[in-house]
């Protein structure tokens, strides 16, 4: 009887325990998405005689290779790409971990997306607006952001010690990048934005938002730090079941680099794509976009987006000519293939006219025409 008591007892205890001991968790598997783009390109420009001659020309633009993943909560973002050499070659676009501390919140490490105006972008064509030509728009800087976002609010937090540095040296940054910053003998370095953004409506679509930017420039003769800010104020209408998309931003700027004495200059140098060129040191950006989504669901084209976005660019500085952009547009969607047709014009616009170094500086006083692009990209995303 008393090894049956004991016995019983025994298998009691032992049930109980496995009954109280918490239950293993499921391993955790990682996660991993690749995908990617193949793009080709055909322009005429009208201030291009031979290419007129030759009816333009058609070759290709970019590879791209994208990737997600995520393992024990930690996410990865990143997107390389391929350029012809005369367009700065391969480097990186975007890349950056991420954890997300809820559903509203994240903290995002690396080459991330400066939180500055309209994002993800302030236009609607292949081009973009003019901001992005002088780094106020998709600019991606490498640097922790941290992203609130509960609906009606959403407050964007961002330090960037530098922009795409790719060289760790005292020399001229590269203009080997995907978005415009600032080169030359000056490098931009600990820099501060704040974004917030108020949106508004039964269906939340219309989006107000004011963004403050500040940091250094470090000039590499001088070995001081200079300046620059910049703020902007938006409003964008985009909501879900409507085939409108309607873009409006004013923006202000100011680069304050601290040049050797007897060279005080009205302009930085920025770059991207492999070249560089001027800019003047400070002025105002107003933009407006308008666009209109028409579904059309066939067997080859889902849907036609028809678009116009507009740039002006005032120089704050004496002498120098302002600034002009509009490109009119369509974008097919094909499939998993994008297909923009714009008829790009610009004035005082580096990309879209002969004068390539000081367009967005002095420009050409007395002699500064429009010309146009016209430019159709094809490219079929994976």
């Amino acid at each position: 009887m008393v090894r049956i008591f004991l016995l019983s007892t025994l298998l009691l205890i032992s049930a109980n325990c496995r009954a109280q001991a918490p239950e293993e968790k499921p391993e955790e598997k990682p996660y991993l998405k690749l995908g990617g783009a193949v793009r080709f390109n055909y322009n005429l420009s009208t201030w291009k005689q031979d290419q007129l001659e030759r009816g333009g020309d058609f070759g290709f633009d970019m590879f791209r290779i994208n990737a997600e993943a995520e393992y024990r909560g930690i996410k990865l973002n990143a997107e390389f790409r391929h350029y012809s050499q005369a367009f700065g070659g391969s480097f990186l676009k975007q890349a950056w971990f991420q954890y997300d501390f809820s559903e509203q919140s994240q903290l995002q490490v690396g080459l991330n997306q400066v939180p500055f105006g309209i994002q993800q972008y302030n236009s609607n064509n292949w081009f973009f607006n003019i901001t992005y030509y002088v780094g106020f728009e998709d600019d991606h800087d490498m640097g922790v952001k941290y992203i609130l976002d509960y609906g009606k609010w959403q407050w964007q937090a961002a330090y960037y010690k530098s922009a795409e540095e790719f060289v760790f040296a005292l020399t001229d940054p590269s203009p080997n990048r995907y978005s415009y910053d600032v080169t030359g003998r000056n490098k931009e370095n600990n820099q501060l934005d704040i974004k917030v953004i108020r949106r508004l409506g039964d269906s939340l679509a219309h989006e107000l938002g004011v963004s403050l930017q500040g940091g250094l420039l470090y000039n590499l003769d001088t070995e001081r730090n200079g300046t620059h800010y910049a703020g902007a104020v938006h409003y964008e209408y985009k909501a879900e079941h409507s085939p409108w998309n309607i873009k409006l931003q004013a923006m202000l700027y100011h680069f304050n680099p601290k040049y050797a004495a007897g060279a005080n200059l009205d302009f930085v140098e920025m770059g991207a794509y492999g070249a560089n060129y001027n800019v003047a040191n400070q002025g105002e950006i107003y933009t407006a976009g308008v666009a209109y989504h028409i579904p059309l669901n066939t067997r080859l084209v889902q849907s036609i987006d028809i678009y116009n976005n507009y740039g002006f660019y005032h120089k704050s500085i004496s002498g120098y000519e302002n600034a002009h952009m509009n490109v009119l547009g369509a974008l097919f969607t094909v499939g998993p293939m994008y297909i923009y047709t714009d008829a790009a014009l610009g004035y005082n616009q580096p990309w879209l006219g002969p004068d390539w170094t000081n367009a967005l500086a002095a420009g050409t006083p007395g002699d500064t025409k429009w010309h146009m692009r016209f430019n159709i990209n094809m490219g079929y995303y994976f």
